[in-house]
């Protein structure tokens, strides 16, 4: 393919030169090689050839380097480029070409200069189309999708009858968790982001407060996120018939998951009682984390760090790697220590789960011994 391309190149221009000299020997552009006899006429064209040839040896293979180089940056560009600027940047492109092309037929009276202003215009107009297809998708995505026939309503209401609807509140994207439970597979169908709850996160990245406007910041770079994946169906529901009234986020979706039948996502502790008083399906994230941790049962063995001691006296506090919160009874004597605990109890709640242990060797006369195998160990 590339020799292909090479001698493509090489016999261009070779041809090129060879229509120069032509040119020069015939158009009268240069007078004394119009007067020369035929055979010094041909030696011009010959050295024109020539000259062509030289030029393609010459410039064929940075050509085809730099036409590969720039067809690679291009290329991991438009992979970078969400799908949805690239459709919209497109339909801007063709919409100015139309419109370029319109007012060229209306330039064509004033000859050459009528071509150079419409060659302009085209510029112009093709770039301006561009710029403001990708820049106003939305707004344009929105247009589209007031009319029937462009819209998803149609695609909505089969999602709807599946019972695909996931509608996600603020906490749980701020959260985080839900962009990676759906790139994981683990939860399927539409992913709803209702306009309140965008503008509620738009105010909250909008907060004087460093931290709230933080953690605002952080729910738009997830939505984007989960927007720009495309195995995961994010659709933005702008349809507030019937919540007008409600001014309460929690209630209006509330209100909304009964209006369209879906369920909602969320680790909100009161939003999760107020909904399933509704009758409303829930899928906590804070639940299903507390699902997925290994189960510990009264009587096993585990080792601990003490960081911190309890509320009650004598208590100490350690931590699993997930976040658990080990409770060991008289382990405030071993603190900053690595020591072996026997589960007693564990606590399961919502807010999450509870372990209660004590020292393994605390009856033991020979506990200290073992203690300092266990940290040798550790």
């Amino acid at each position: 393919m590339k020799k292909a391309v090479y001698f493509i190149l090489l016999a261009a221009f070779t041809g090129s030169g060879v229509a120069f000299g032509f040119f020069l020997v015939n158009s009268g552009l240069v007078t004394f090689l119009t007067d020369l006899p035929q055979h010094f006429r041909l030696g011009v064209v010959g050295l024109s050839t020539l000259i062509g040839l030289l030029a393609g040896i010459l410039l064929a293979r940075p050509l085809m380097s730099g036409a590969v180089r720039l067809t690679v940056i291009a290329e991991q560009y438009l992979q970078r480029t969400p799908t949805q600027d690239l459709v919209m940047g497109s339909v801007g492109l063709i919409i100015g070409l139309i419109i370029a092309n319109l007012i060229g037929n209306l330039l064509s009276f004033l000859g050459p200069v009528g071509k150079l202003v419409w060659i302009l215009i085209t510029l112009f107009l093709s770039y301006l189309g561009l710029s403001i297809g990708i820049k106003k998708r939305e707004e344009l995505l929105a247009l589209f999708a007031s009319f029937p026939k462009f819209g998803k309503d149609r695609a909505l209401k089969s999602e709807l009858k599946a019972g695909h609807f996931k509608i996600l509140d603020t906490s749980v994207i701020i959260d985080g968790r839900i962009a990676e439970l759906c790139e994981s597979g683990f939860i399927e169908g539409v992913m709803l982001i209702p306009a309140f709850v965008l503008e509620e996160l738009r105010h909250i990245a909008d907060s004087p407060d460093l931290l709230k406007r933080n953690r605002g910041r952080r729910g738009l770079d997830i939505l984007n996120k989960m927007r720009k994946d495309v195995d995961i169906k994010v659709q933005i529901y702008d349809n507030n018939r019937g919540l007008e009234d409600v001014a309460e986020v929690d209630t209006k979706l509330v209100k909304l998951a009964q209006k369209l039948g879906g369920k909602i996502i969320t680790n909100d502790y009161n939003l999760n009682k107020v909904a399933e008083l509704h009758g409303v399906k829930v899928l906590n994230i804070n639940e299903l984390a507390n699902a997925v941790k290994p189960v510990v049962l009264p009587g096993e063995e585990m080792v601990v760090q003490l960081v911190k001691d309890g509320k009650e006296m004598g208590q100490g506090v350690a931590y699993l790697d997930d976040g658990t919160m080990i409770v060991v009874d008289n382990g405030k004597r071993y603190m900053n220590q690595t020591i072996p605990v026997l589960v007693t109890s564990v606590l399961q709640t919502a807010a999450g789960r509870m372990i209660f242990a004590k020292p393994k060797y605390e009856k033991r006369g020979e506990g200290q011994a073992h203690l300092g195998e266990v940290n040798a160990i550790g």
